[in-house]
Order: structure tokens, then C-alpha cells, then sequence
């Protein structure tokens, strides 16, 4: 059993599409409309045919109260791995991209936390280099 999608509510699909390609980075790698919404996906272009994140519509009524807690108590939706989170915290911060948290080493990981601009706190994180491993 391996993780095939995993999905994240967003408020305006064409919006996380741009969001998520241009700035982050991700590919598109599915597009199928399905009335209102599509049903689309990202890849990283690092593993084009590993996970695939959904960007799901947040239409259902349970989404926004859920969404709205986790961004007021600061807690990211989801955590994306990243190389360098202060090469990375630059590289984004100089295309706009907004930091609730700016780059925290915490013990044995590094982290920041982002805002998506589609409704979501998503935290970047690397593992720090142990002295003699």
C-alpha cells in the first residue's frame, strides 16, 4: 500500500493552480472538468509520477469552520519538504509569498509556515544535518 493523492480544500481552483505551480513550483499533472470544479491535480516535477496533491474545491459546508480554526490557531494544513527551508523562505519571499512563520530550527528539523492564498497555512521543512551522521 503506498499514498497515491492526497487533498487540500481551496477556496478558488484556477487561484491554487497559479499559486501552486508558479510559485511553488508543483506542475499540473491533471485537468478534467466536472461542471463547476475540475478534478485537478499537482506533482512535484521532482517525482511526476508519485503523489499527486488534489486541489478539492471547499464548498462543503464543514470546510471553512475547519479551515478558519487550524489558520486562527496558526497550524498548517500540510507539510511539503524542501532542501533548504532559508533558501527557499527567500526564493519565495521574493515572488510575494507571505510567511506567517519565518524559517525556526526546532531540534532535529527547520521549518516556516506559509499562507496559500487559498485559505491554508502550509509549512516548509527540512531535516537538519546531525554533527557526525
Amino acid at each position: 500500500m503506498r499514498i497515491h493523492l492526497a487533498s487540500i480544500f481551496v477556496t478558488d481552483q484556477a487561484q491554487a493552480l497559479e499559486f501552486y505551480t508558479t510559485k511553488l513550483g508543483f506542475e499540473k499533472k491533471t485537468e478534467v472538468s466536472m461542471g463547476e470544479f475540475s478534478w485537478l491535480t499537482v506533482v512535484s516535477p521532482e517525482a511526476r509520477d508519485g503523489v499527486e496533491l488534489v486541489l478539492e474545491p471547499a464548498n462543503h459546508r464543514a470546510v471553512g469552520p475547519f479551515r478558519d480554526a487550524l489558520v486562527a490557531d496558526g497550524i498548517p494544513f500540510t507539510a511539503f519538504a524542501v532542501t533548504d527551508v532559508q533558501a527557499e523562505y527567500e526564493r519565495l519571499t521574493g515572488l510575494g509569498v507571505v510567511f506567517t512563520q519565518p524559517p525556526t530550527s526546532m531540534g532535529p528539523v527547520t521549518t516556516a509556515v506559509l499562507d496559500d492564498t487559498c485559505g491554508n497555512l502550509i509549512q516548509i521543512q527540512a531535516m537538519n544535518e546531525t554533527p557526525g551522521a
